[in-house]
This record gives structure tokens, sequence and C-alpha cells, in this order.
């Protein structure tokens, strides 16, 4: 059950991350008198930011999986056997450290699409 929703999910953020890809700036031309209304985002416009927000939670819903994923396996192993904690604790760390550094890369990315 749980397969399917995930694969259902990156498929409806792929769709919808891919109105950024076909947004188009506007082409009219328009006179001083109607400049502060050719400010107003349009529809384009909304869809772009749209994109970089929810690429970013999925970032940040893929990260706390990835590091639950850790802290759950970690502890479950120091429980198994006390007398390696101190390994697993640093591998743990490691690991959550790595898993960090790819999601604020990630959230760099984000922000700067948007």
């Amino acid at each position: 059950m749980y397969k399917y929703l995930k694969v259902a999910l990156i498929v409806v953020g792929l769709v919808l991350m891919s109105n950024t890809v076909f947004a188009q700036p506007k082409t009219t031309t328009t006179t001083a008198a109607e400049a502060p209304a050719a400010t107003v985002l349009d529809a384009g416009h909304f869809s772009i930011f749209f994109g970089g927000a929810f690429g970013a939670g999925l970032v940040i819903l893929g990260a706390a999986m990835g590091i639950g994923k850790i802290g759950s396996s970690a502890v479950e192993s120091m429980a198994r056997q006390p007398e390696v904690a101190g390994q697993v604790q640093t591998a743990m760390i490691i690991a959550a450290a790595l898993i960090e550094g790819a999601t604020f890369f990630a959230l760099i990315v984000c922000i700067l699409k948007s």
C-alpha cells in the first residue's frame, strides 16, 4: 500500500513541477498607464513559485524520512548489541550529516529556481 502511495505522490509532484518548464512570460506590450497592472503575477509566474515551494517540501519530507530511518535503525541495533553502541552512534551521525548536506543543497536549488 505504501509503495503505491509513494509512487503516486512522486508522479503528482513531477506533474505539478512540470508546469514551470512550460511557463512563459507575458509578451504583450503595455503603455505607461497600464504599467502597474502588468506587474501583477500571472499564472505562469505562480506555477514557478509553487513548483519551487513544492520541491522544497518534498526535499524536507525525504530528509526527515531518511534521518528517521537512520535513527530508528541505530537505536534498534544499539539495543541488540550494546557493546558497539559508540561505533553505531558515530556512523549514524556521519550518515545524518551527509543527508543534511544533500538536503541543504537541494533546498538552495529550489530557492534559486523559484
